[in-house]
């Protein structure tokens, strides 16, 4: 479960309210069509952009730069250039690959053992040899810290231990067929033994000793340099080190871009300053690279509240979104469409929404409600609990209200519930909340990452809901022994072929009682100077900064 990646924007609003409020420069509009152009506060790039290192520019900060305790968004990109893990992803696809593993795991019968030949010859940062040792107390290490992340290992894994001077063996307490797809997670990389020791709450925020293609040069606030790590196994980077710069808002990294001090601007960006930056690309320079992330927003439906506990009504909801108004008015083309909580990029992907519902389809979202006793007179009072952080959020559901008051006939009214983000995550496991939306960033490039952490209910009835278990912390409540059957029968399935067909069936059941609604899946969008190349996003990692060649 991962709300603490989901946050990568929610102070935007207060800081362009601030930015307003002390520097009386014009705010782009949300509706309008003018060029964004508006000045930031004092944050700023802290380094000058030299002819071999690549400065990026985002705006959160990482809280630490301990693999076993980060579990935001900011720290990913920093992890993911300073450590190596067992398997990565191949480019820009989901499709693992060996890492510092020189083969997929051999796994036994019962899916329990997992054994692992790792890589010779590599060596970390600060000189001490890498091998099985190393590895097996990295991964010790992560699972026992009890770090924010640390409960994605210690719920699976038994025992790790060295069986060979270049071999680890894992044991896990059940049957996990998307394993290799977690040994990939950033926080999973190789870290030094003479670094780091094991123990509870034992983290170094401030410092970083891997394997990876950089070495951490500083950790300063607003500013991380990495430089390329000199003894590095694999292919060495095209440049000589990276600027990681966080500035203070979206208006001071569009227009530290523009005027050239940053030669990527990434992630952070609103929609209006990426469409602006999209129109001058051609007569700039710029390079636009545009991936579909791996992050989906959905409306959640708390199965175990009424008049939510009627399917019809949640069918009746599912029918009135219309994802492409979504699309266009909030996030002004920046997105696709999702009919699945599994992302389209994904092979598992059923598009299960798209033929019942479709969107916008008034005429049976009215049938539904009608059937369920609602009239003109007593409509459905639909109450939609979100962040009041995130500007996009409160967007999307005034634009729900908008949409249910013109077509419904009165038979719905939507009560946008805004709240402070801290409160709604921390209310979230308690099912309180008849609905709410988000959006959920994955910890692993595996179909499971998106059923599991929802739909799993280890107590529960049809009657009562789920009393017990990851529906429940989830605010859902939902229920269904066919469904536990499916995650289980998936969970222990190695043979992809049949993964993928009990995806299809989870998918089938979800559309059928639809404990959520899948509305969207951003695009990842990066702008880059003209005289960078070899830009390429990775739909689970993110931009692949080893990569990028600077020219001139």
């Amino acid at each position: 479960m991962n709300w603490f990646r989901s946050s990568r924007k929610k102070l935007q609003f207060f800081q362009f309210l601030g930015l307003f409020l002390c520097c009386c420069f014009l705010i782009i509009s949300c509706r309008g069509s003018q060029t964004p152009t508006q000045t930031g506060n004092s944050s700023s790039p802290t380094t000058s952009n030299s002819s071999d290192r690549i400065s990026v520019g985002s705006i959160q900060k990482p809280r630490t730069l301990d693999p076993a305790d980060g579990y935001e968004a900011a720290i990913s990109d920093i992890i993911t250039s300073l450590g190596d893990r067992l398997y990565t992803y191949d480019g820009d696809t989901d499709k693992l690959k060996p890492q510092l593993a020189t083969e997929l795991p051999k796994v036994s019968p019962d899916g329990l053992t997992y054994t692992i030949p790792l890589r010779q010859g590599v060596t970390f940062h600060d000189g001490e040899p890498f091998n099985a040792k190393a590895m097996a107390f990295s991964l010790e290490r992560f699972s026992k810290n009890g770090g924010k992340p640390s409960s994605l290992l210690s719920n699976l894994m038994e025992s790790v231990t060295a069986t060979g001077d270049y071999e680890i063996t894992i044991k896990l307490k059940n049957a996990f067929a998307p394993f290799p797809s977690l040994l990939a997670f950033p926080g999973l990389c190789a870290v030094s033994s003479k670094a780091y020791e094991i123990g509870q709450g034992k983290f170094k925020p401030n410092e970083f000793v891997g394997t990876g293609p950089y070495k951490l040069v500083s950790f300063e606030p607003g500013l991380i340099k990495v430089d390329s790590f000199d003894n590095y196994w694999g292919e060495k980077p095209p440049n000589k080190g990276i600027d990681f710069q966080f500035l203070g808002n979206a208006a001071s990294l569009y227009n530290s871009f523009k005027t050239g001090a940053l030669d990527i601007a990434y992630r952070d960006l609103d929609a209006d300053q990426v469409l602006s930056l999209q129109k001058e690309a051609q007569a700039k320079g710029y390079q636009v690279i545009e991936k579909a992330s791996s992050r989906i927003d959905y409306l959640v439906l708390n199965v175990n509240q009424q008049p939510l506990d009627q399917v019809e009504i949640r069918q009746a909801i599912a029918s009135m979104i219309d994802r492409p108004l979504i699309i266009e008015r909030v996030y002004r083309g920046q997105a696709e469409p999702a009919y699945s909580i599994i992302p389209n990029s994904f092979e598992t992907n059923k598009p299960v929404f798209k033929e019942p519902y479709g969107d916008g389809n008034v005429e049976k979202a009215k049938q539904l409600l009608t059937k369920a006793g609602f009239t003109k007179e007593k409509p459905f009072e639909f109450e939609i609990w979100y962040s009041s952080d995130s500007p996009q959020r409160q967007e999307i559901v005034t634009l729900l209200k908008e949409y249910a008051t013109q077509k419904l006939d009165g038979l719905m009214q939507i009560k946008p519930q805004p709240v402070e983000s801290t409160t709604l995550f921390a209310n979230i496991p308690k099912s309180i909340y008849p609905s709410y939306l988000v959006a959920w960033f994955p910890d692993f490039g595996d179909a499971d990452n998106y059923i599991s952490p929802f739909f799993t209910c280890d107590k529960g009835s049809v009657e009562t809901g789920c009393q017990e278990g990851a529906s429940k912390s989830q605010g859902l409540s939902y229920y269904s022994e066919k469904m536990n059957q499916l995650i289980e029968a998936q969970r222990k399935e190695q043979d992809p072929k049949v993964r993928k067909e009990i995806f299809g069936q989870i998918q089938d059941l979800m559309a059928q009682d639809v404990p959520l609604v899948p509305l969207l899946q951003k695009k990842d969008v990066a702008f880059t100077q003209k005289h960078l190349k070899n830009i390429e996003i990775n739909p689970v990692l993110g931009l692949s900064f080893w990569q990028v060649d600077k020219e001139g």
